[in-house]
């Protein structure tokens, strides 16, 4: 049996086939075109697609899956918890006493003390366009990249690396603790922490030594880029700090799931 159709006309597999063989390439370079255009547009960034949707929503609705599973997890920790309380033994007291000493250096005890607030945002939608429209007709050598209107997750992990850096003993994001396993990551319009999105302007706060922590942010050069960004008026994206007397950061009270990868073995 062939593979022409039963009833098909002479030829009528033919001219499918050099139908497809013309028609596949030029779709190919069409849909190439159109990523070219939107990487140039974008300059190769996430220039913030969900800005104009229901961020309100999505970050409400993915906190509430979030917010469920750590009750969940609660739950079986009091409860493991509880049935280990049962257990007396030394080596378990030891490592209950152990495990109680961490329990500060690792984040898991609230802090206060005097501190910094820094505070950081896009740039407003009208510098934006005004940098589309500037880009059409300006040379090349002298556009603006348009990544430089939006806060990246670097920029976020600079200003934490500085403030740590500076003697920082506790910093918060958006009021969450931040740890060593805390995972900083972009996603459109917010900021995910330990898969949690947080929406702008994001609030970074450091409880330490001020003068130590405001010379580790000024010594920064990455932090450094982002701030003369943020002074240039044609850019404008978002920063301000402030010496604060009282920095509250709660004790993180996230999941504590390690993850580490295992050697192969021949």
């Amino acid at each position: 049996m062939t593979g022409t159709h039963a009833g098909a006309p002479p030829g009528h597999r033919t001219s499918r086939s050099l139908a497809w063989r013309v028609g596949t390439p030029v779709v190919a370079l069409l849909s190439g075109s159109l990523l070219a255009v939107s990487a140039a547009n974008s300059d190769g960034t996430d220039l913030r697609p969900g800005r104009y949707t229901d961020m309100a929503g999505l970050v409400e609705a993915e906190a509430n899956d979030y917010q469920g599973v750590e009750d969940r997890l609660n739950e079986l920790t009091d409860e493991v918890d509880q049935l280990g309380a049962r257990v007396s033994d030394r080596g378990v007291n030891l490592a209950r006493a152990e495990a109680a000493e961490l329990r500060d250096p690792a984040g898991l005890t609230p802090r206060e003390g005097q501190g910094l607030r820094i505070t950081m945002q896009d740039a407003p939608d009208e510098l934006v366009d005004e940098a589309i429209e500037f880009n059409k007709q300006a040379d090349p050598e002298d556009r603006l990249k348009l990544n430089r209107f939006v806060v990246h997750q670097q920029d976020i992990q600079a200003v934490v690396n500085a403030l740590w850096a500076g003697g920082a003993s506790a910093v918060t994001i958006a009021g969450q603790r931040v740890i060593s396993t805390t995972g900083i990551k972009c996603r459109g319009p917010v900021v995910q922490l330990q898969g949690v999105p947080y929406s702008q302007p994001f609030v970074i706060e450091a409880v330490g030594d001020q003068s130590g922590l405001l010379e580790a942010i000024d010594a920064d050069g990455l932090v450094s880029g982002y701030r003369t960004d943020a002074a240039n008026s044609q850019i404008g994206i978002g920063w301000s700090m402030e010496a604060e007397e009282r920095v509250k950061a709660p004790a993180y009270d996230g999941l504590l799931d390690l993850q580490y990868a295992r050697p192969l073995r021949n």
